[in-house]
């Protein structure tokens, strides 16, 4: 399907900004192509689109979002993730994968190194390429089905193998942790908390110091945020 719009011809697609809204800042975009003809062709498209910035070869390392197209996922495409991903200027830089054929193991991989979506190929039209990395800024993910329960699958061997073993959570917080900052939500106060816990005072506080320290927040409320963005809580 993409193939067959490579061709077709390229329209503005967009809707002009009203008076009272901000503008919203186009996600910079860089395209990776298996062949020059495939890239061409995207890029060609993607630039007539209000929504991405496309970025040249010469400025890879500072985009938002890199999109990778090709025929089969393979090895060299982890590979060539992987070195994208050690040059890349952005820490938050993530990858739109469009390709047939991704494996388990392929996946699990590349999900380390920043992607977020993976599209069939031969599903793809450039609407749902361009929707999948925009929702890049909003933490979604695109993935066929297979996929997220090889995610799920891995999480869940993690959780039990590796996490619960040693009192630790998905979110990198102790159980103990966890515990002490759910009671510091309710508004607890130390002594309110060891007793609760049948913890000593000085235990709880030894508890939230820790934890303060190793994330390097600076008070307790901090740390019940942290643990409500992580969803420990």
């Amino acid at each position: 399907m993409l193939s067959a719009l490579a061709s077709a011809p390229t329209v503005p697609v967009g809707r002009a900004p009203a008076r009272d809204e901000a503008p919203v800042r186009p996600v910079a975009v860089s395209v990776l192509a298996g062949d020059p003809l495939t890239g061409e062709g995207v890029v060609a498209h993607l630039r007539f689109r209000p929504e991405v910035r496309i970025l040249g070869a010469e400025r890879q390392h500072e985009a938002e979002v890199v999109l990778i197209v090709v025929d089969r996922v393979t090895e060299d495409t982890v590979k060539l993730i992987e070195r994208v991903a050690d040059r890349s200027e952005n820490d938050d830089a993530r990858f739109v994968l469009v390709g047939e054929g991704v494996r388990e193991h392929h996946l699990l991989r590349a999900v380390t190194f920043g992607l977020v979506s993976v599209i069939s190929r031969r599903e793809a039209d450039f609407d749902r390429i361009v929707r999948a990395v925009l929702e890049v800024r909003q933490g979604r993910l695109e993935m066929p089905g297979v996929a997220v329960g090889w995610l799920v699958g891995r999480l869940r061997t993690i959780q039990q193998s590796v996490l619960e073993p040693n009192g630790l959570t998905a979110a990198g917080l102790e159980t103990r942790e966890v515990d002490v900052l759910g009671l510091l939500s309710e508004g607890l106060s130390t002594g309110e908390i060891a007793q609760r816990l049948n913890y000593s005072e000085r235990t709880v506080k030894n508890i939230i110091h820790g934890l303060l320290t190793r994330l390097k927040l600076r008070n307790r409320t901090q740390a019940v945020a942290y643990a409500v963005r992580t969803g420990a809580l």
